[in-house]
């Protein structure tokens, strides 16, 4: 039979986090060394788990399957249950058994009536240890056949100085590839921004050294090798995300026996902070980034059979797949990526093509999240990218207002957590997108304006600081309830309105450095970094804040006014730059 996917165990170079593979009770325990469970008499597994369930919903209803069956491997005996969970009704044993499992003979249990019916929802196995020492070495959901026609699939890493962790990944695709079934059918490709990483074509791997025009220029560069290699679908990944190679083989049966030609798959986000919680599974786009269950336990089965319902049923138009893992066909791209640098390249592409995003459990990506990244150059490129997208998809555009709104909420945030340097690169941000693509074009490099940056924002670079040398004093607002200190924050521009407004100097933990309440009734704030060892401090000026605040209203003003005009120039200059011809000659392959 034909895996569509394997059972995962905690591997200690990606998660530990037990109950995202199997939920254990009573006598059972993992066997890190031999990837394996061990369970006494009495002893309980549960697999309705992240990495583990079957996502009936996605497989039968996008997918042409070929019967569905579940496969469990071990030795002793034990009771056997499967479960089917659906939307809105209490979870169905649809098999329960006694069974005896010998070593290299799996049980199989045939559930091809439920694709055949089109049902929808979760399956899962539990386990009953029966015997006094049970080994459950793994398992698997299966179909019998796949189309005479598979996927030629480009696996394309943009890279920039990160040579150890790309090599690293690299080695363990090779490793992969060499025992996946279809292994022949992939190819890996290292696009090398930094000209650094030494990686030797060889096997499956083949490396491109490339300008640095950032992920845009990256996976521009990336989708055009796939083309030319004759690959019917690309996946782009970053070069530091760390990830089980599952994920790979489950996108590629995905795609492999999708009904849709329009089909994608979005890969997961968790962060390296906490591993158990879901940082974002696909998001969409509309005035700001809405990541989806975002905060979501995974440690909880039923918050996690919840989610996977809930991203089966519902697809937000404007849904979009973010470029740690994302992998679509070739065929439905119409336009290329955008030269942002990088940021916004992934949201613009996937609003720009007609994909058809979907999302699997256990596709994901482990990364560090992007308040720890956050920075006044990322926040410059934030705001350039939200106003372009609605500069360039028509299906989000809005009057100049609407669209000008975008830019006041970012810059009103940094100023009210009194980053003031962030909030006068911002403010550029939106003069620099106000003079058209061509300006993106000008500085595709981005080399002056990260020079410039850097020098706007030195007083809110990171330091090395001794958290013991650190205090904080609470005084007046910052003493209140988090309610009061909400609404005192906004009616007064967190005491910029008022001739006191607060002298608490306060220590804020970076995990939370993006809540604007964190800074309502501090003159001063340090920020602390997760590892606790580096730090930046702000501090409140009436001066500075209605400074910028002048300068806001004039640029809304002038926005405006040249609104149509601005519109007009991107309109004329967008298609030009997602072309598959202007990152040909802009990348010397014309």
């Amino acid at each position: 039979m034909i895996t569509l996917q394997s059972f995962l165990t905690p591997d200690p170079e990606i998660c530990t986090e037990q109950a995202l593979y199997g939920r254990l009770f009573g006598p059972a325990a993992y066997d890190q060394t031999s990837q394996s469970y061990h369970l006494a008499r009495g002893g309980e597994l549960n697999f309705d788990t992240y990495f583990n369930l079957f996502d009936l919903g996605t497989w039968g209803r996008q997918c042409q399957l070929d019967g569905l069956f579940a496969e469990i491997s071990g030795q002793g005996k034990l009771g056997l249950r499967v479960f089917h969970a659906q939307e809105g009704r209490s979870w169905n044993v649809i098999h329960s058994d006694v069974i005896t499992l010998s070593a290299g003979t799996p049980f199989v249990i045939d559930l091809s009536h439920l694709p055949e019916a089109n049902a929808d929802g979760t399956l899962h196995l539990t386990l009953l240890a029966l015997d006094d020492a049970v080994e459950i070495t793994g398992g698997r959901f299966a179909t019998r056949s796949l189309p005479e026609a598979l996927p030629e699939l480009t696996i394309s890493i943009t890279t920039f100085k990160r040579e150890e962790e790309v090599r690293r990944t690299i080695e363990r695709l090779q490793a992969f590839l060499t025992t996946f079934a279809y292994g022949n059918k992939i190819r890996v490709q290292v696009v090398d921004n930094g000209q650094s990483a030494e990686i030797e074509t060889k096997g499956h791997v083949t490396a491109f050294d490339n300008p640095n025009l950032g992920g845009a220029g990256g996976f521009a560069r990336g989708l055009l090798e796939a083309e030319e290699a004759g690959s019917s679908h690309c996946l782009f990944m970053d070069d530091d995300a760390s990830f089980h190679m599952e994920n790979i083989a489950r996108a590629y049966m995905f795609l492999a026996l999708a009904r849709d030609p329009k089909a994608a798959l979005s890969g997961a986000m968790i962060t390296n902070t906490h591993k158990w919680r879901m940082w974002e599974n696909g998001a969409w786009f509309d005035g700001s980034c809405h990541p989806l269950f975002n905060g979501v336990d995974l440690r909880d089965p039923g918050a996690v059979i919840w989610m996977t319902h809930e991203g089966a049923r519902s697809r937000k138009s404007t849904l979009y797949g973010g470029w740690w893992f994302f992998a679509f066909p070739i065929e439905q791209v119409r336009r290329h990526p955008f030269p942002f640098f990088v940021r916004g390249d992934d949201i613009n592409f996937s609003l720009a093509n007609d994909f058809h995003i979907h999302t699997l459990n256990g596709v994901v990506s482990f990364q560090d999240d992007f308040t720890e990244k956050e920075s006044a150059q990322t926040l410059y490129l934030d705001l350039r990218n939200h106003l372009v997208q609605h500069l360039t998809v028509p299906e989000i555009e809005r009057s100049a207002l609407g669209t000008a709104r975008v830019a006041i909420y970012f810059t009103l945030r940094s100023l009210l957590r009194l980053h003031y340097s962030t909030a006068a690169v911002q403010l550029m941000a939106w003069e620099d997108v106000m003079q058209g693509p061509q300006f993106f074009e000008d500085n595709i490099d981005m080399s002056a304006r990260r020079a410039r940056i850097k020098e706007m924002s030195a007083d809110e670079a990171w330091y090395p600081v001794d958290e013991s040398e650190l205090s904080e004093t609470r005084r007046g607002v910052a003493t209140w309830s988090h309610r009061a200190r909400h609404y005192w924050g906004l009616l007064t521009l967190n005491g910029h309105l008022l001739p006191y407004g607060g002298e608490s100097e306060l220590v804020v933990d970076i995990n939370t450095r993006a809540l604007v309440i964190q800074a309502f009734g501090a003159a001063k704030v340090t920020y602390l970094s997760t590892s606790r060892d580096k730090a930046y401090t702000v501090t409140r000026s009436r001066r500075r804040f209605f400074a910028l605040i002048w300068q806001m209203l004039k640029l809304t003003l002038r926005f405006r006014r040249e609104f149509a005009a601005v519109q007009d120039k991107y309109r004329d200059g967008y298609k030009t730059r997602t072309s598959k011809g202007f990152w040909q000659k802009t990348l010397g392959k014309a």
